[in-house]
């Protein structure tokens, strides 16, 4: 990946640099490539994360427990995803101005955002609100759910159907969750083959993006992206060191040493991947191997983490949010603010950023 980005960053500087109609041509031409592996990675997304929710929660088999760990589970992923977006609003707003953006570059940036006003208008339109927030998570048609990768409503249609598995007879539900959870292999697989062709996906998106801009344009908005990212590594690192570890500590009632042994696979699968689905596997394999927790509550958990618990996706949108909103110079309130970053507005399409 670092070497596609790196080869990407290079053509594109290349090609602005010297303005050759070439290489213009030929960054141009990397687009539907980058296209075609974003698609690749967003397939199995929503099959993923259906199988792997479904294989969860059914087989917790009693109904009373799915009831209780979810509930559980959610106000702890809520909570914990309010603090990560607090901590990302306070880093944000403390490191960003450090890399200035120019009233002209903001300009620039959304003139060549307005190409795509169709698709940004669509996706705002997505973000449900208020009352209607509440109606549209009981999907009318769960087919059209997943086709818009609408993927709240989508949760709560699996998680309804797995709930009444988990009330049939033993053999028929372990032939569902079998099934589900050879599904859920099979797609891992898929993501794998495909990460293959990440260095050329990165390397055809970055150069065909930078070839839009000049020079100096490009050196600042490398210098802003930067300090974003040192924005995000702080973030997380608070986050970690104020919430999580001690939350390990006091509720879990487990060594912060033990618990960073036993993620330490995770966390090197994540770096690499950029994707909490795509750790999936590995996640599973530490909490019941090396943490001792049951099989039927890490399958249930991690998921439903992996899909709409992603504390570090809430911290980096919370980021992101503030970021883009300086990027292009938009004003952003406070209500703007947490409805960019909340969790309901997130969705776990390929690339993200893991946990």
């Amino acid at each position: 990946m670092a070497l596609g980005l790196v080869a990407g960053l290079g053509l594109g500087l290349a090609a602005v640099w010297t303005r050759s109609p070439v290489l213009l041509a030929a960054t141009q031409s990397l687009r539907p490539l980058g296209t075609l592996f974003l698609n690749l990675l967003s397939m199995v997304v929503i099959p993923l994360v259906a199988t792997a929710l479904f294989a969860g929660v059914a087989g917790l088999g009693d109904l009373r427990r799915v009831g209780r760990l979810g509930i559980r589970t959610l106000a702890f992923f809520w909570a914990i995803s309010l603090a990560a977006i607090l901590i990302g609003f306070v880093v944000a707003a403390l490191l960003l101005p450090l890399a200035p953006i120019t009233a002209d570059q903001q300009a620039a940036l959304r003139v060549a955002a307005a190409a795509d006003t169709g698709a940004v208008r669509h996706a705002a339109e997505q973000i449900p609100t208020g009352a209607r927030f509440i109606v549209e998570l009981i999907p009318s048609n769960p087919v059209r759910a997943a086709v818009d990768g609408n993927l709240l409503p989508l949760i709560v249609f699996i998680t309804i159907v797995a709930v009444a598995a988990a009330a049939l007879p033993d053999e028929k539900r372990h032939a569902l969750t079998d099934l589900a959870d050879a599904a859920t292999q099979a797609l891992i697989r898929i993501v794998r083959w495909v990460l293959l062709l990440a260095p050329i996906g990165i390397f055809a998106i970055v150069a065909s993006a930078l070839s839009q801009f000049d020079v100096k344009f490009i050196v600042d908005l490398i210098r802003a992206v930067a300090v974003f990212i040192v924005a995000v590594i702080a973030g997380l690192a608070a986050l970690i060191a104020v919430v999580l570890l001690p939350v390990v500590a006091l509720v879990g009632r487990l060594g912060p040493g033990r618990y960073l042994r036993a993620i330490r696979a995770s966390l090197l699968m994540a770096f690499s991947t950029t994707s909490s689905l795509a750790t999936l596997p590995v996640m599973l394999e530490a909490a019941e191997s090396d943490l001792r927790i049951s099989r039927t509550v890490a399958s249930f958990v991690l998921p439903l983490g992996a899909s709409v618990g992603r504390v570090g996706s809430a911290l980096f949108q919370a980021v992101a949010v503030m970021f883009v909103a300086r990027l292009y110079g938009v004003p952003l309130g406070l209500a703007g603010m947490f409805q960019g970053a909340s969790p309901r507005s997130r969705s776990p399409a390929f690339p993200r950023r893991a946990s």
